[in-house]
């Protein structure tokens, strides 16, 4: 067992910037994340897409705000437990004792959640079920290993066109299926795809992929057509995420469906737990990044006055400090 004033779990943007701010207040701190790399959902699912409402970027790639967000936190030297979830809650003395599933074990001076969705599963594609050789993926972390290639898309939600649009300039060839005619992405989107040259096909499903070590090529079977087989080098499962808050559940927490309840302080029904971000809920919540981070830094404040009684809540302006 070993010591850390805060741990933190979840190293999705509200994560990050609690990093950050909690070492802004003299706090030491670890991250725990089940993904293996920090940035959570947006590393995962979107690295590449522009994002428009964080405050101060006019418009930032998804990629470039996680980067940001640690290269702030790492000011503070923030330990990173990345690949592991955080199994068991329990007290000792009044303070929280976090379980991790390699076997670590923090004893803390609080906690915050900062899990957005929970953990998240990838819809699997059916085709793959039997296939055992690679070139399956469900995100793209970066797209330049894909240039070059042709590439199959297959969804029609969000994510399939916004893999369309950042692969179509590098991929040799892009091919987006989807078994329905009416698409679930936003119209826009889908229309500036329609504009380039990547061959939509509908009412369709891969029914098979071919290749021994790698994927070489997928068949397509339309409904009432016939089933045509073209050249792959990669599958972009785009079929959607599962969300599981997993062990959280068994901690005791006071939770609204998939959503833990917080006070105006952001903390939990438990002693020394908080919560920020889009795991949260209370009466006119409203899940965006940018008000993931205002949470963060009042949960990360609030946290530090029960660590510390003789702190106080506001820590001053961090133009003050220099």
């Amino acid at each position: 067992m070993r010591e850390v004033d805060v741990a933190i779990i979840g190293a999705g943007p509200t994560g990050l910037f609690a990093a950050y701010y909690a070492g802004f207040r003299g706090l030491s701190v670890a991250v725990v994340d089940v993904l293996p790399e920090p940035g959570g959902q947006v590393t995962a699912m979107y690295p590449e897409k522009m994002i428009y409402d964080v405050a101060g970027f006019p418009a930032i790639k998804g990629r470039d705000l996680v980067a940001n967000l640690v290269t702030q936190a790492d000011a503070f030297g923030p330990e990173y437990l990345l690949g592991v979830r955080a199994e068991k809650l329990s007290y000792l003395d009044g303070r929280p004792v976090l379980s991790l599933a390699n076997g670590d074990i923090l004893r803390c001076g609080a906690i915050i959640v900062t899990a957005g969705l929970g953990s998240f599963t990838p819809r699997p594609l059916p085709a793959a079920e039997n296939f055992v050789g690679s070139g399956i993926v469900f995100f793209v972390p970066h797209l330049a290993d894909l240039a070059g290639q042709d590439v199959l898309i297959v969804g029609g939600g969000d994510s399939a066109f916004d893999w369309a649009l950042a692969l179509q300039p590098l991929a040799r060839s892009v091919t987006l299926v989807h078994r329905r005619e009416k698409f679930r992405a936003h119209a826009a989107t889908v229309d500036r795809v329609r504009d380039l040259p990547v061959r939509i096909v509908v009412n369709a499903e891969v029914t098979a992929l071919h290749g021994d070590t790698t994927v070489t090529g997928a068949d397509i079977a339309v409904k009432g057509g016939e089933t045509e087989t073209i050249p792959v080098d990669t599958v972009v499962a785009a079929l959607g995420f599962t969300a599981d808050l997993g062990p959280l559940t068994e901690w005791g927490l006071a939770l609204d469906k998939r959503h833990i309840l917080v006070d105006s302080t952001m903390v939990t029904n438990l002693p020394r737990v908080f919560s920020a971000g889009d795991i949260t809920e209370y009466p006119g919540k409203v899940r965006l990044i940018a008000t993931g981070f205002g949470e963060a830094a009042t949960a990360v404040n609030n946290a530090a006055v029960v660590i510390n009684p003789a702190a106080h809540l506001f820590p001053g302006h961090s133009s003050d400090a220099g």
